[in-house]
């Protein structure tokens, strides 16, 4: 799924008794770069002031206005600094424009053939005083890998795809409002958390009784024209070839009703109480239609797992590859380093093996079907999850503490052989045990969510830098 450009606000710093030309032919550089790189930008015209850049407290002003008329597109900040730069005009700047976004700062290196006056940029020590001040004035930001960086070169390349993915990450979780439909299981205190801790830091939650739903769908004509458009969508899904007519009928009308309960209660996600109930009392498994919302990158989490939701959520919307959640199931053989992770499932179609025994079909949930009887538990996606990178993420609220916490790392889904059942992949992470470790010495939950792209190092500035998270970075 296409990404949405990012826009970022450029703020160009500059101090009087260094050469000024220096910002010119940077900001010149440095828009090139971003544009290259996907970026949407904002920043002064090349003539609103000295080439652009900000020294004095009018053009500190000047900048704040520009950035403030523009903070509804804003995604993030970057500062450059073609030479020294004045810290106290880029921190006003920040801080009267008071955009809450991510900044990033960089600095121009310098070149040891060009030290003398006219030439030399001083940057190196320029950002330090930069940072110096952005943290006096409360202001977080993020750093690039190297201290100075060209912009053309592969270190920035890196980093701005970094930011990108933190920007997103931020802009995702700042006011998202997710859906919790039904009760937690009862047997799964594991996905207990605070909706206050959520609150406190702009994440809202919007629950629904599975009687309402019950209700809505009980009332809807299997004529109706959403129900249909619905049907259909989940038959050209994937292949529904084993699955009673009557079982895709009532999974249309509860689709349904959970797009107009979304829509109406202006709903990003959504975690939904998969069992047993529902298939006790309504007669499908609702994993189809969880599997549809998380492959359109509106994610859904099951057994009312928020905390899972705001994992895969936080990296579908980061990477614009759809999440899945699921359980730190097994171990895999003898290698200590590799584990099977698995749900039963609703995985979303785009990160199952294309073609073949691993493709997604729909099926019914073999776990409960012998509690509930197979015929009510139609609807499940199952295959085998193909090949590529990953990031993994588990987020928690620890209310002993106040904190919301959090893990992550990255790793390769493998293409080691294995006959199972649901949704699964083989999991390679290096020094796993040690992850392991942490995640019951910290009391984490078992699940997690995963996403088919490396996102770490954004996804975890994200958390810490600008929500304040507690999170622990596996780097085996």
């Amino acid at each position: 799924m296409p990404l949405k450009p990012v826009t970022i606000g450029l703020i160009v710093g500059n101090r009087g008794f260094f050469p000024a030309q220096l910002c010119e032919s940077g900001r010149k550089t440095m828009l090139e770069v971003l544009a290259k790189a996907g970026f949407r930008v904002v920043a002064l015209g090349a003539k609103a002031t000295r080439y652009g850049s900000i020294e004095s407290l009018d053009e500190a002003r000047l900048c704040a206005a520009l950035l403030d008329e523009n903070r509804h597109k804003l995604d993030g900040i970057i500062i450059t600094l073609p030479n020294f730069g004045d810290e106290r005009a880029i921190a006003n700047a920040l801080r009267w424009a008071n955009l809450k976004v991510p900044v990033l700062v960089h600095a121009f290196p310098d070149e040891t053939g060009k030290m003398r006056m006219g030439y030399r940029r001083d940057s190196f020590c320029g950002k330090m005083s930069v940072c110096n001040n952005l943290r006096q004035y409360g202001i977080p930001f993020t750093l690039t890998r190297l201290h100075t960086s060209d912009p053309n070169g592969a270190s920035f390349e890196q980093d701005l795809a970094d930011f990108a993915v933190t920007c997103r990450t931020v802009k995702a979780l700042k006011n998202l409002r997710i859906g919790a439909l039904g009760a937690r299981p009862a047997a799964f205190n594991t996905v207990r958390y605070s909706e206050k801790l959520l609150e406190k830091s702009g994440i809202s939650i919007e629950t629904l009784d599975l009687s309402e739903i019950f209700g809505w769908v009980g009332k809807m004509a299997d004529n109706e024209p959403a129900v249909k458009k619905k049907l259909a969508a989940i038959n050209a899904y994937v292949s529904t070839a084993s699955v009673p007519a009557a079982s895709l009928l009532k999974m249309a009308k509860f689709g349904v009703g959970v797009d107009r309960w979304m829509k109406d209660k202006q709903l990003n996600a959504t975690a939904v109480q998969c069992w047993t109930s529902m298939e006790e009392f309504f007669g499908v498994v609702p994993c189809t239609l969880m599997s549809m919302m998380s492959n359109a990158l509106t994610s859904s989490a099951c057994e009312v797992d928020i905390m899972g939701t705001i994992g895969m959520y936080a990296m579908a919307q980061a990477s614009g590859r759809p999440s899945a959640l699921v359980d730190w199931n097994n171990n895999y053989g003898e290698d200590p380093d590799k584990g099977v992770v698995f749900h039963c499932s609703n995985l979303p179609k785009d990160l199952f093996e294309d073609t073949g025994e691993g493709a997604p079909k729909m099926n019914f949930q073999e776990i409960i079907a012998g509690s509930v009887g197979k015929e009510n538990t139609f609807g499940t996606i199952v295959g085998r999850v193909k090949a590529s990178p990953f990031t993994y993420l588990r987020c928690s609220t620890d209310d002993l503490t106040g904190k919301v916490t959090a893990y992550l790392g990255e790793g390769q889904l493998t293409a080691d052989p294995l006959q199972t059942f649901g949704g699964y992949a083989v999991c390679h992470i290096p020094n796993f045990q040690k992850l392991l470790a942490h995640i019951c010495n910290n009391g984490f939950e078992h699940h997690v969510a995963i996403n088919p792209t490396h996102v770490g190092t954004g996804v975890k500035e994200a958390l810490t830098k600008y929500l304040g998270w507690d999170v622990y970075e596996h780097v085996g």
